[in-house]
């Protein structure tokens, strides 16, 4: 691995940490919303909060909404595949504890590194294996879901979780497209699947309502951009783990905004979590395996 790519893959796993962080505020704050307001309007109104972000920094960039000639098949399957997951993910928390749809969604660093190996063809070893499934068990340690976690609605998570992953994989396979046009696209999407659901159940919110439903899209869109960023610098099976990083976040916001106390399960289950990251980041430092890549220079 050259001193250009090794830079290139540690730039991309403190980009995927500091979009899973943003992702544990974004969950928190959608389940809230979901629980008064349908689905589809909170992925509407999201979208339209992303939508001013977007616009301000594609003039900033010079970025357009074109994609490259010959992907528009891959970009369309992505674009279906993320307001599958925003629709499933808000969907499950209506009727799931956080805890639990977090717990299913813990299972796309595996199924992001399968997808990794069959479809990109990224070397996957038995020790980055060995360490995603040993961070999954730490998530299970830490969260402790409930029986709910065997109902129909668990079923949606996991079906959630699975888009997520796969479209992950897909925006790795798009690492040549700018990053804004590819975060620009996926809202698109869940905007246009939003105003055609939201007419069932609307509610409409008030302006401080409606002011946190756009602000879940400015983190969301943060999320994505910082996410989206890192697949063009590192393989998605190397940053697979670190997805786990989502649950510590979750605790310490627990623990400062809601006073939930760690308990002794959630401390022990974060500390296998992070040395499961901290393992496939040794790994990943000493191997040195070369990895054909194909990096956009960081605005």
């Amino acid at each position: 691995m050259t001193t250009t790519s090794t830079a290139g893959h540690g730039t991309g796993i403190a980009l995927y940490l500091a979009g899973v962080a943003l992702f544990a505020a974004n969950d928190a704050l959608g389940k809230w919303l979901v629980a008064e307001f349908s689905v589809a309007e909170v992925m509407l109104i999201r979208s339209l909060g992303a939508g001013l972000l977007l616009l301000g920094l594609g003039r900033a960039v010079g970025a357009t909404l074109r994609v490259p000639a010959g992907q528009g098949r891959l970009h369309g399957l992505r674009i279906l595949l993320l307001a599958g997951d925003s629709y499933c993910f808000y969907f499950s928390t209506k009727a799931l504890p956080l805890a639990d749809v977090m717990t299913f969604y813990m299972s796309a660093p595996l199924i992001i590194t399968a997808a990794s190996a069959l479809l990109l063809k990224e070397k996957v070893g038995l020790k980055r294996w060995g360490a995603i499934v040993t961070g999954f068990i730490g998530v299970i340690v830490a969260l402790q879901p409930t029986s709910a976690a065997f109902s129909l609605s668990a079923l949606v998570a996991l079906t959630g979780a699975a888009c997520f992953a796969l479209a992950m994989v897909i925006t790795r396979r798009l690492s040549d497209c700018h990053w804004l046009t590819l975060v620009a696209w996926q809202f698109i999407g869940c905007g246009i699947l939003g105003a055609v659901l939201s007419p069932v159940g609307w509610v409409t919110p008030n302006a401080f309502d409606f002011f946190l439903m756009a602000l879940v899209g400015l983190v969301a869109c943060g999320c994505f951009m910082l996410i989206t960023k890192a697949l063009a610098l590192a393989p998605a099976s190397l940053l697979a783990p670190f997805q786990y990083s989502a649950i510590f976040w979750a605790s310490l916001f627990g623990w400062i905004v809601f006073a939930d106390k760690p308990t002794p399960p959630i401390i022990f289950g974060n500390v296998i979590i992070i040395a499961s990251g901290l393992f496939v980041l040794y790994r990943e430092r000493t191997l040195k395996v070369a990895v054909n890549t194909r990096i956009e220079p960081i605005p």
